[in-house]
């Protein structure tokens, strides 16, 4: 067992910036978590309207999908460190102001501190994911991300079960207080490191000092390199059904198992823990990273099959096994794709990219979670024959990934090989990127 979770004790001791960026990552993940509950339990104090409580997970979502692109640009132009600690401080001071939320008069204040704090989380997220090759070693690149995909997932876990407790024993209050000082520290965490990042030329920097014109230089860097666009549309492909997917273990929990919080918190934990361990076994399964494209169109068939069968049980304990097992096949999606973008994505595009995947992500699943709301809403269908429709189509994407973007990737792969072998440049690349 120590020698399976050596390479990351290692990582952790001997990388000392990489580990201040984790560390960072850690306490201001926790922070969310710890943070969102409360929120919700602000809403609900001063208001008892489902309207509201549910328009601020869409105001979180469409915060962060309307100022990826902006975000990206800024995380290409600007020094990255220097944003994530400015992002971390200006969290800070936003979360701190919820405390001025104090009636139903008031609470418009919690939506638009919400979306502010979104907006910064926008430039701090790919601000981050761009930085982790610029502090590791080729070799520790797929170690760093299968840590910190581990890390979300246990904060996931720990974060929102101590986030509920605190909220109910501390008050609002004095949890926002908390969330404040987890930013302060992620800062501090990030001050301490030494994060390298290559510049812009001089021309580019003029050219793009436009926002406008940055922005449309990302996707046009993106569409114009295929090989880049595939991992980018991994998440967005994978979340625009397992978003309603998730989405709809609330209700199972409620109308289903009738276990109500109890049995959300469990059924959430088993997806918190699947997606940490995912990653890890996905490694060992597929250790070449020239077959990690076709690998996440099997996650996408092999997830959807796992929630089809969450679908067609009402046993808690089945329920828990295979959306852990869903949820592996999730996170091993995601590290693949995001080791794929990092390697593949020059630097001074790479915050571009990574923005327009969390956009791609952010808009898929909120129209997952959506759908899936209103074939509800109508009782056109139950919500377990939904799940297993969301399921089964999920399945079906895998399957079409498998035989357009896989085969797409293994031209792509074989071009790689023969133009090693011969030394030589076909002028089809393009065409086979």
């Amino acid at each position: 067992m120590l020698d399976k979770i050596r390479p990351y004790i290692d990582l952790v001791s001997n990388n000392q910036n990489y580990r201040r960026l984790w560390l960072s990552q850690v306490v201001s993940n926790f922070g969310d978590w710890f943070g969102i509950l409360a929120v919700y339990a602000l809403i609900t104090k001063y208001s008892d309207s489902e309207f509201l409580l549910g328009l601020i997970i869409v105001v979180k979502m469409m915060s962060l999908a309307s100022f990826s692109p902006f975000a990206g640009y800024i995380t290409d132009r600007f020094n990255r460190r220097r944003l994530m600690m400015l992002c971390d401080l200006v969290r800070g001071a936003i979360v701190l102001g919820l405390l001025l939320v104090v009636s139903y008069e008031t609470l418009w204040l919690a939506y638009v501190l919400t979306a502010l704090q979104m907006m910064f989380s926008a430039i701090f997220e790919p601000a981050k994911t761009s930085s982790i090759p610029n502090v590791t070693t080729e070799k520790e690149l797929v170690d760093a991300n299968v840590l910190s995909a581990a890390s979300w997932s246990i904060i996931f876990t720990i974060g929102m079960g101590v986030g509920g407790l605190a909220t109910a024993w501390l008050g609002t209050d004095l949890v926002f207080i908390i969330n404040t000082f987890s930013y302060v520290l992620s800062a501090w965490f990030i001050y301490r490191a030494e994060i390298p990042q290559k510049k812009m030329g001089e021309a580019e920097r003029k050219r793009t000092r436009n926002p406008l014109t940055g922005i449309k230089e990302g996707f046009r860097y993106l569409f114009d390199n295929h090989q880049v666009l595939r991992p980018t549309l991994a998440k967005g492909c994978f979340t625009m059904l397992l978003g309603g997917l998730t989405y709809m273990l609330i209700l199972v929990s409620e109308d289903v198992l009738l276990m109500g919080s109890i049995g959300l918190g469990l059924l959430y934990s088993a997806r918190g823990v699947g997606t940490g361990i995912g990653p890890v076994i996905g490694r060992r399964i597929f250790n070449h990273e020239r077959d990690w494209v076709r690998a996440m169109g099997y996650c996408m068939m092999f997830a959807g099959a796992m929630y089809a069968v969450v679908g067609m049980t009402t046993s808690l304990a089945v329920m828990l096994i295979f959306v852990f097992i869903a949820h592996a096949a999730s996170g091993a999606n995601w590290v693949m794709s995001t080791v794929l973008l990092q390697r593949r994505t020059p630097d001074t595009y790479r915050g571009r990219i990574f923005s327009t995947e969390w956009l791609l992500f952010t808009l898929t699943q909120s129209a997952s979670v959506m759908t899936a709301s209103w074939v509800l809403e109508n009782d056109w269908l139950t919500i377990q024959q939904t799940m297993i429709v969301y399921a089964l189509l999920l399945s079906v994407a895998g399957i079409i990934w498998h035989w357009t973007i896989s085969m797409q990737e293994e031209e792509y792969q074989n071009y790689k090989i023969n133009a090693s072998d011969t030394s030589a440049v076909s002028p089809s690349a393009k065409e086979l990127q």
